[in-house]
């Protein structure tokens, strides 16, 4: 029987598919960073953040971690910096407002998939459009491991 999705196909397509979680998601996160540390995009309580405080280190980190993601530089080691930022973003920004287990009762949502996506890209790699790709000499290939044929 035929499977459904072609593995070549598949093989094609899933680290296309995973560039473009990276990208979109690092585009996203940047925001945040941007937010905090310039008031761009304007945000209540937002902008002009004082670098020497922990909304300053977190907007460092997402302005300099969300670059490396978005072109896909240093990809592994800065999704993993930037995992481990967003869960504890969660404990001390969210948790405290009650509902610890419930993510979508304490505003914690975003925190929460940021800290899985950016773990799986961790895992993951950068996927093919990457400068990563490129500097590996891997160009489209990607960084996860090729299906053997069966």
């Amino acid at each position: 029987m035929r499977p459904i999705v072609d593995r070549t196909f598949r093989d094609e397509w899933t680290p296309r598919a995973l560039a473009l979680l990276r990208i979109v998601a690092a585009f996203l996160f940047v925001q945040h960073g941007t937010a905090k540390l310039f008031g761009l995009p304007a945000a209540p309580g937002m902008g002009g953040v004082p670098l020497v405080s922990l909304l300053g280190l977190a907007g460092v980190l997402e302005v300099v971690g969300g670059v490396l993601l978005l072109v896909g530089l240093f990809t592994r080691p800065a999704a993993f910096v930037l995992s481990g930022e967003m869960a504890v973003a969660y404990f001390i920004a969210h948790a405290p407002r009650g509902h610890v287990l419930s993510p979508f009762l304490n505003q914690g949502e975003s925190a929460v998939l940021f800290c899985f996506i950016f773990l799986f890209i961790a895992a993951a790699g950068a996927g093919t459009w990457s400068v990563d790709a490129a500097r590996s000499g891997r160009g489209a290939a990607t960084s996860l491991p090729s299906s053997r044929p069966r």
